[in-house]
């Protein structure tokens, strides 16, 4: 299993959660995040004064699936969620050694 953490515009996200349930993994988790890549924020402009916005509003959305649903996954939410333009965020894609379904102690693929 792998836990794949996508940081993404938050605009994107209905097309993202659209695209992962059409893939049947409609349960993810989200977290409002700010932060910056490369481009270091933005500046802005406000009646007049000029002034820089250092970390952007993204969201975090959080999956765990099936080893062999890796690369579609990722192929979804990048398809989904890309613009071209920089901001568009980073998906990290980490190791997850087990996991239990609270409710009925299911465990490792039968717990996703």
């Amino acid at each position: 299993m792998k836990k794949i953490e996508a940081i993404i515009r938050p605009e994107k996200f209905d097309g993202v959660k659209e695209a992962l349930k059409g893939l049947g993994y409609p349960g993810m988790t989200t977290t409002s995040v700010e932060g910056h890549g490369r481009q270091r924020g933005k500046e802005e402009q406000f009646r007049g004064a000029t002034f820089k916005v250092e970390f952007l509003p993204k969201l975090k959305v959080e999956i765990v699936v099936l080893d062999e649903q890796v690369d579609r996954v990722l192929n979804a939410i990048t398809r989904v969620a890309r613009t071209g333009e920089i901001g568009d965020g980073k998906i990290f894609v980490l190791p997850v050694d087990n996991a239990v379904r609270v409710r009925t102690g299911d465990e490792g693929d039968n717990a996703i």
